[in-house]
């Protein structure tokens, strides 16, 4: 059996003496596609930027391919994408540029882009349907689009692990539907992905597990919970435990 991709044992997370993420404990294994939901301020974006280091675990740990956080250096295996970051304010650089940044990791920054790394860059603009739009500068691109880059910027390193934080938050239903082609692909091909939602739309068949963060604490780990409607009704039997003061639109929001 392979060994997981990502293990969070207890991680703990803080800022100001206020715990943010409560023993969380989390293993992803090759080939997954696992969703952290979960309210505004529930913890889950600092989970996941906490299994890439961003953030210091003040207790806990993690392991990335099978290495502990503090020894991994083979970044180049690990694809990221932010949450919108507004990727045209102030980028001069065409969206093929930004793209072609996504290769520096895995060929080096003084060595000059090669076949490998142009037909990378093509196969990302080509997988998240911007291929006519490479030489175009990002901020003539909408929310959805500059997104849409982002994504082939992380799938243009030919990653094995994809790490995306609310990926399709605010995104329209064309560049979602991109993303998910995209993202099934990727699964298609042998990659793994961890990713955090508050929806997951068209993203929803891909999903083989999906975690739920609840007050800085992991309440369910499993299948997908049902969309906010089925789940709102009286006698829907709920799939994940909830907390005495959960909110109620959660899978809405």
């Amino acid at each position: 059996m392979s060994a997981p991709v990502i293990t969070v044992t207890h991680g703990v997370v803080g800022y100001d003496g206020r715990p943010v993420l409560r023993d969380a404990s989390l293993t992803v294994t090759p080939g997954e596609v696992v969703a952290v939901l979960g309210a505004n301020g529930s913890g889950k974006s600092t989970l996941i930027r906490a299994v890439l280091g961003l953030v210091p675990l003040s207790s806990g740990s993690v392991t990335l391919f099978g290495r502990p956080l503090r020894r991994f250096r083979q970044w180049q295996r690990i694809g990221y994408v932010p949450q919108r970051l507004g990727a045209g304010s102030g980028v001069p650089a065409t969206v093929g540029e930004v793209v072609a940044a996504g290769r520096l990791a895995r060929r080096g920054v003084l060595r000059p882009p090669g076949v490998a790394d142009r037909a990378a860059v093509a196969a990302a603009l080509a997988a998240v349907g911007l291929t006519d739009r490479a030489g175009d500068p990002v901020a003539t691109l909408s929310g959805g689009q500059q997104q849409r880059t982002l994504i082939a910027r992380a799938l243009a390193g030919q990653p094995e692990l994809l790490v995306l934080d609310e990926p399709t938050a605010g995104v329209d239903a064309a560049s979602q539907e991109a993303f998910a082609g995209a993202l099934r692909d990727f699964v298609d091909g042998g990659g793994t992905v961890l990713l955090v939602a508050h929806e997951l739309g068209p993203l929803r068949p891909l999903i083989s597990r999906a975690v739920v963060v609840h007050q800085g604490g992991i309440c369910h780990d499993g299948a997908v919970p049902e969309p906010a409607g089925h789940h709102a009704e009286p006698d829907h039997d709920h799939v994940h435990p909830h907390g005495p003061d959960e909110p109620a639109g959660l899978w809405s929001r």
